[in-house]
C-alpha cells in the first residue's frame, strides 16, 4: 500500500474553542474533515456559516476532494457542520462517527421530548465506526479507537503517526475532559488516556479544545510524551484512584456548557437542522429542568 503523504491543517473557532483539522493526501488530494463546526448566536438563535465557508474555501484553493466529514464524538459545545460543509463543497461525502453514538441517542431523546418513533440507532449518520476499525475515505485510511469518558461515543482518530483525540485529552496545561455528562466515566476516561499513551512518544496528538490563557498562544498539536510528562491531570505514573478522585471533585464545581441544548438537537441528528414547522421555521427542543 502507497505511504499516506498526509498534510494537516488546523482551523479555531474561538467563540467556542474548537478545533477544525483539513487532513489530506497532498499526491492525491483526497481530503477529510474532522469536528467541522456550524456558527451559531444563542442571543438571536441565528444559525452562520462563516467557519464553514473558511474550510471549503481553504479545500478549494488547494484542489481537495472531501471524502468524508467525521466527529470525534456528540459534541455538546458547538453544532456540528457537516452537513453544511457537504451541501457547500457540492459532494456526498458520508457523515461518520463513532459506533456508541446510539447509546447517547438513547440518553437524551425523552430529556428533549421527541416522539418514541425518533431513531437511536445511528441511522442519521452515514456510517459508523466501531472500536479498532479500519475505515478507507479516498486515499486517506483511519483507524477508529474506541475512547469512552467524556461521553460514551467519544473515539480517536488514528491517521498515520496522529492521533485526532477529540475532548479526550487537552493540552498539557489544561489537563483532560469533564465526564459529568450522561453516560461520562471517570474511570473509562483514565483507561482512554493510558491507552493513547500506549503509543510512541513521538506519535502527534491534535486537540479537539484549546483555551490559552495569556502566557501562551494557541496550542492544538502535542505528543505522547509531552502528555505523559506534563499534563496536568493525567502524567505517565498518575494513579486511576488519583485520576477519578480529581475529575469527580473538579466536575461537580462545573456549569453546563452554554449551547449544551442547542448543539444536541443537531449533533444528535447527525448535523441535521430539526424539520420545518407547519409554518417554514425550525425549532429547537430546550428541555426545562427541576424544580
Amino acid at each position: 500500500m502507497r505511504e499516506l503523504n498526509m498534510k494537516i491543517q488546523h482551523f479555531f473557532h474561538a467563540d467556542t474553542n474548537t478545533l477544525t483539522y483539513v487532513v489530506w493526501d497532498e499526491t492525491t488530494h483526497d481530503a477529510i474533515v474532522i469536528d467541522s463546526v456550524l456558527d451559531y448566536d444563542p442571543n438571536t438563535s441565528r444559525l452562520a456559516t462563516k467557519s464553514v465557508h473558511e474550510v471549503a474555501a481553504f479545500m478549494r484553493a488547494h484542489d481537495l476532494k472531501l471524502c468524508a466529514s467525521l466527529d470525534t464524538h456528540v459534541h455538546a459545545d458547538h453544532l456540528s457542520g457537516g452537513q453544511f460543509l457537504r451541501a457547500e463543497l457540492n459532494v456526498k461525502a458520508p457523515i461518520v462517527i463513532g459506533s456508541r453514538v446510539t447509546e447517547v441517542q438513547k440518553t437524551f431523546r425523552p430529556m428533549f421530548g421527541w416522539a418514541p418513533s425518533w431513531p437511536c440507532d445511528g441511522s442519521q449518520f452515514d456510517r459508523l465506526l466501531k472500536d479498532n476499525e479500519v475505515a478507507h475515505f479516498g486515499s486517506i485510511v483511519l483507524t477508529c479507537l474506541s475512547t469512552p469518558g467524556h461521553t460514551p461515543a467519544c473515539c480517536t482518530y488514528v491517521i498515520g503517526d496522529a492521533l485526532f483525540v477529540g475532548d479526550t485529552i487537552f493540552a498539557p496545561d489544561f489537563g483532560s475532559g469533564r465526564c459529568d455528562f450522561p453516560g461520562g466515566d471517570a474511570r473509562a476516561l483514565y483507561a482512554s488516556i493510558k491507552r493513547l499513551y500506549t503509543f510512541p512518544e513521538s506519535t502527534r496528538i491534535f486537540l479537539g479544545h484549546d483555551y490559552p490563557p495569556a502566557t501562551r498562544g494557541l496550542l492544538f498539536e502535542t505528543t505522547v510524551g509531552e502528555q505523559k510528562l506534563k499534563n496536568k491531570h493525567v502524567k505517565a505514573d498518575t494513579t486511576e484512584e488519583e485520576f477519578v478522585a480529581f475529575r469527580t471533585k473538579r466536575d461537580a464545581e462545573l456549569t453546563m456548557p452554554r449551547l449544551i441544548f442547542q448543539s444536541l438537537n443537531v449533533n444528535l441528528a447527525g448535523g441535521r437542522l430539526p424539520e420545518p414547522e407547519y409554518d417554514g421555521g425550525r425549532v429547537l427542543h430546550i428541555p426545562l429542568l427541576g424544580p
